[in-house]
């Protein structure tokens, strides 16, 4: 009720009319502005787009055949296929021809935002794998208020328009925070987990406190064990935890208490096994970047494990190697390591070949408390910048239903019968 009678004192009497997103949009193919170097770099100027999930892949170097956008002269670039769309007001080249240039029709008495919120609103997914503009999206209405008034309706609609960039301008802030504590946090973890500069940073220094850094073999600090044949089809909603190698990437972070998956007891007694304090590291992924993703079995049970990962047993702080795992110092001694084309993978016997910083080695009960200390900063950074119960990522959820929320208020005005397409 409350939201009729917004929209009711909104309109103040006028009418709306529904027109199909074809009678007020052009679109211009992206050939001409396709990139032919796939060498991004952020320090060139223009941006590689994709109307998908990605949207910006990177920038290039190019000079030549950029499409010009700007505040003044926005546009919406329309994945063909999926239907996915962003709004972009800004210079750019994009990646593929699978995409659509969506533009305002000249003379159309409406606002181009206005256009764009209201495809938001549009519940539609695609079933098959072809073309959707032309076919099926462009004939999808949209609600313009106040048609026999074009100067009321666009004061309407540049209203809707004022209350939703209010969100997403919001959105937007958070977002960009979260980016800047992710530099933050990958910055400390780096200068944290590999001591550079040791005797230059102050922290680094009184955390020592005289004491040295070894450089000891992931195999010299712990053994190696492999995983075994637990498939998905072994689990149950309820049994024995287990943890799948896939799952590492989907939904596991740093540490983990309790399973995602469980088993049965049968399957768990001849499974292999991870106790409190082993990692479950991932031993073959389709890029460099995601091998040898680990999380810290933390939980006071023993869980089965599957294939395609190492079990690490050791002395040192879970989350510290865990966390260790994560820095470009790592990523730079696990490299030469690696094998495989499609799938790359890395064996147990050049995994313990890897070096880990261990503070003050000779004193085990020392090194654990510098470990611990090191842990405790890093988790503040990973809850602000990952934890979706808490931190950023929880605000920016919040604040994107609140947009969705008014957005779909704003825009539901009387509808006509139901436009199949």
């Amino acid at each position: 009720m409350a939201e009729a009678r917004f929209l009711e004192k909104l309109l103040d009497g006028a009418g709306v009319e529904w027109k199909a997103l074809g009678e007020v949009l052009d679109y211009e193919q992206p050939t001409q502005y396709i990139v032919k170097s796939t060498e991004y770099d952020n320090k060139f100027k223009t941006p590689v787009l994709t109307a998908g999930q990605s949207f910006i892949l990177g920038n290039t170097d190019e000079v030549e055949d950029i499409f010009k956008a700007n505040k003044d002269n926005p546009v919406i670039i329309f994945d063909d296929f999926t239907t996915s769309f962003h709004w972009v007001d800004f210079d750019f080249k994009v990646k593929s021809s699978a995409m659509k240039i969506i533009k305002l029709k000249q003379n159309s008495k409406v606002d181009f935002k206005f256009v764009y919120f209201a495809m938001k609103c549009i519940k539609y997914k695609p079933k098959d794998h072809a073309r959707h503009w032309i076919s099926k999206y462009s004939k999808f209405q949209i609600p313009i208020p106040c048609p026999d008034s074009p100067k009321k309706s666009l004061a309407i609609q540049a209203e809707i328009v004022r209350i939703l960039d209010t969100f997403t301008e919001l959105t937007t802030e958070l977002t960009t925070e979260l980016t800047a504590r992710k530099k933050q946090y990958s910055y400390y973890r780096e200068k944290l987990l590999t001591f550079e500069e040791q005797q230059q940073i102050p922290f680094i220094k009184k955390l020592l406190d005289g004491a040295e850094v070894a450089w000891l073999p992931l195999g010299k600090a712990g053994t190696f064990s492999r995983g075994n044949g637990l498939q998905k089809k072994d689990f149950n909603e309820s049994g024995v935890g287990c943890i799948h190698y896939g799952q590492i990437y989907t939904h596991y972070c740093i540490a983990a208490q309790q399973t995602k998956t469980f088993v049965s007891e049968d399957v768990f007694k001849k499974a292999k096994k991870a106790k409190k304090g082993d990692l479950i590291i991932a031993d073959t992924s389709e890029n460099d970047e995601d091998l040898c993703k680990a999380v810290a079995w933390l939980g006071d049970e023993e869980i089965a494990i599957s294939n395609h990962t190492f079990i690490y047993t050791h002395s040192l702080n879970p989350k510290y190697v865990s966390y260790f795992l994560q820095t470009e110092m790592f990523h730079k001694q696990k490299r030469p390591f690696i094998t495989g084309a499609k799938v790359r993978s890395i064996s147990a016997g050049n995994m313990a070949k890897i070096e880990i910083p261990i503070p003050c080695a000779d004193d085990p009960k020392k090194s654990l408390e510098i470990q611990a200390e090191i842990v405790s900063i890093l988790d503040k950074f990973d809850t602000l910048t990952n934890s979706i119960s808490e931190g950023l990522p929880r605000e920016i959820a919040l604040r994107q239903k609140q947009y969705e929320y008014y957005r779909d208020l704003l825009l539901n005005f009387p509808k006509p019968e139901e436009v199949t397409a």
